[in-house]
């Protein structure tokens, strides 16, 4: 049990970036890719097409972010790459102050994530295991920006690019465009009514699109229902109920720092996390560090090295997401992040060890 308990811990950890910043659950990565939708532009055009480009950005930004907050949905969502596929069933809802959200994995193993204001519930049925979490500082799909942070707008460009359709729902379309090579551009569909983000594309600097994230099928609005996520939590006799230890800290404090960082990022989050969930005074500790540019995000993770887990130098991807992992003298280190490997290749370089 105890094996089984720090790997299910290691994938909340390590694959964060995934199943928390787009379906708050890890690994939803996909085998079929959704079909090209053709943008389809009002009928009219001319002036339709000079009323969305005249969008302000910071606006349909903004918008984007408090309809993930603030509206009801449910709905069935699809993250795909070019060799893979899972999906989700999503379930949000706003009653007053409170926030309720349920995410249930419809492929692999049976898992879902239960989530009341920024406590949050990871349930793995077949082990009986429930490891609660306070909420990641990372934005989750369908939200865009963690915190609704502008600082987008410096490291990208908004660029209209007409209307659509997805989920039956008519949605603005627009190019969140890189500025430089460090990062990847995005393309999003807001629904048009609500400004509900219905689909999002990261796309290589080709164009290409290496991993998509869309509801297949949505119903926007209705009465909050609480009981959708209070009633599981309150059946969890029979479960190991697991608070994993999060120690903030720094950098500094730990013997590291980085020279510099590349251009558009800033660090929003280090703490000390066991890989234990059992906690013991033997338990490996894992240094996590994240930095952001408001949209996307890195995640920075320095432990002890292991020779039995941790075998030479590797550079991998899935879908958008690139991992760099490396020996540093008696520490392993690995950089993952939804980034082209060079900028994982930066963040890795700057990092020094004090003396």
């Amino acid at each position: 049990m105890r094996t089984r308990l720090r790997a299910i811990l290691r994938v909340r950890v390590g694959d964060r970036a995934r199943w928390a910043r787009r379906v708050s659950v890890a690994g939803l990565a996909a085998a079929w890719v959704l079909p090209a939708l053709v943008f389809a532009q009002d009928a009219g055009s001319a002036a339709s097409d000079a009323r969305a480009r005249s969008v302000d950005p910071r606006s349909w930004l903004m918008r984007l972010h408090e309809a993930a907050l603030q509206r009801n949905y449910h709905g069935t969502l699809v993250v795909s790459t070019a060799t893979s596929f899972s999906s989700s069933r999503v379930t949000h809802f706003v009653d007053g102050d409170q926030q309720y959200e349920s995410v249930i994995a419809l492929d692999g193993e049976a898992r879902s994530m239960l989530r009341h204001n920024d406590e949050v519930h990871t349930v793995w049925p077949r082990v009986r295991v429930a490891v609660v979490e306070q909420r990641d500082v990372r934005a989750s799909f369908p939200a865009l920006m963690a915190g609704g942070e502008l600082r987008v707008l410096e490291s990208y460009e908004l660029r209209p690019l007409g209307i659509d359709r997805v989920a039956g729902y008519e949605a603005e379309v627009a190019l969140l465009k890189a500025r430089d090579a460090l990062r990847f551009s995005q393309r999003l569909w807001a629904e048009r009514q609500t400004g509900l983000l219905l689909r999002a594309d990261i796309l290589a600097p080709n164009g290409q699109m290496l991993e998509s994230a869309a509801f297949s099928e949505l119903a926007l609005g209705g009465k909050p229902r609480p009981a959708l996520v209070l009633e599981p939590l309150r059946h969890l006799d029979g479960y190991r109920v697991v608070r994993p230890a999060v120690l903030p800290t720094n950098l500094d404090n730990e013997g590291w720092r980085l020279a510099s960082l590349p251009a558009g990022f800033k660090q929003v989050q280090c703490a000390k996390r066991s890989l234990d969930p059992s906690g013991g005074p033997s338990a490996p500790v894992v240094l996590q560090s994240i930095y952001s540019d408001g949209l996307t995000h890195v995640s920075l993770f320095v432990e002890p090295f292991d020779p039995k887990r941790h075998q030479g130098e590797v550079v991998g991807s899935i879908g958008a997401t690139h991992t760099l992992m490396t020996r540093r003298d008696d520490q392993w280190v690995t950089v993952m992040g939804d980034v082209p490997t060079e900028t994982l290749k930066q963040f890795a370089a700057v990092l020094e060890r004090k003396r």
